[in-house]
């Protein structure tokens, strides 16, 4: 049963509890059964979804609020939702504190720092020097853009069983300071940190791309699925 953060979308004079159906896609085809969280401010109720499911997956989305890391958002942050970053916050920590295998994916990778005491760069191309291309205008979620170098002792070296992959890349934010815990796991051609992954627990893993969109016509990427899965079990 695995745990699948949701958005908040807005259609007319509704509100509604939303995901992509990639990654529930991407779960069933690995093996597990994907169960959509909404945000919601009612503790006990989250509580009884960690209770329920055996691996959580922290979803794309929305920019993280700079407050979190305690910084003011310059001009080029993007949208927030601070109900989903306090109800993510909390389910990360109990998450985390169960050792829960987790996945972190975009803006998920981002939250799990945050939550572990990092800071992240609020826009890359505001701020850091000679950067590269992160967040093309437009391109298909299932095509590859840019290369990362990943490191030899890490666990996505172990499931992808290389050091370089092709990536796809919507993102404008990314760690600046790593989380207590957490190591650099790949990184782009800039220095841009792409994954993480924690050093104390068995399985916390954040990327910056979205494998669950590249994975139907790149096999390879459901390496990592299947990987979180088996742990789960």
């Amino acid at each position: 049963m695995i745990g699948l953060t949701t958005f908040i979308e807005s259609k007319g004079t509704s509100r509604y509890s939303s995901l992509c159906c990639t990654y529930i896609d991407a779960i069933i085809r690995a093996g597990g059964i994907p169960v959509l969280i909404p945000i919601t401010e009612d503790k006990e109720c989250l509580l009884k979804y960690i209770d329920a499911i055996d691996g959580i997956i922290f979803t794309g989305g929305e920019d993280v609020s700079p407050l979190y890391f305690g910084e003011n958002p310059i001009k080029e942050i993007g949208s927030i939702s601070c109900e989903r970053d306090a109800c993510e916050m909390f389910l990360f920590k109990e998450a985390y504190d169960l050792d829960m295998p987790i996945l972190g994916i975009c803006r998920g990778s981002q939250m799990i720092n945050v939550a572990l005491g990092g800071s992240l760069y609020q826009d890359i191309n505001a701020q850091v020097k000679d950067s590269l291309g992160h967040s093309p205008e437009c391109g298909p979620s299932d095509q590859v853009y840019h290369m990362v170098k990943i490191e030899k002792d890490s666990k996505l070296y172990n499931i992808f069983e290389n050091d370089t992959i092709a990536i796809n890349s919507f993102h404008h934010q990314s760690v600046k300071e790593l989380g207590k815990g957490l190591k650099a796991a790949a990184f782009s051609y800039d220095g841009i940190i792409e994954a993480t992954e924690s050093a104390e627990k068995a399985f916390v893993v954040g990327v910056q791309w979205h494998p669950e969109a590249l994975a139907p016509k790149h096999p390879i990427f459901m390496k990592l699925f299947e990987e979180f899965i088996s742990q789960c079990r």
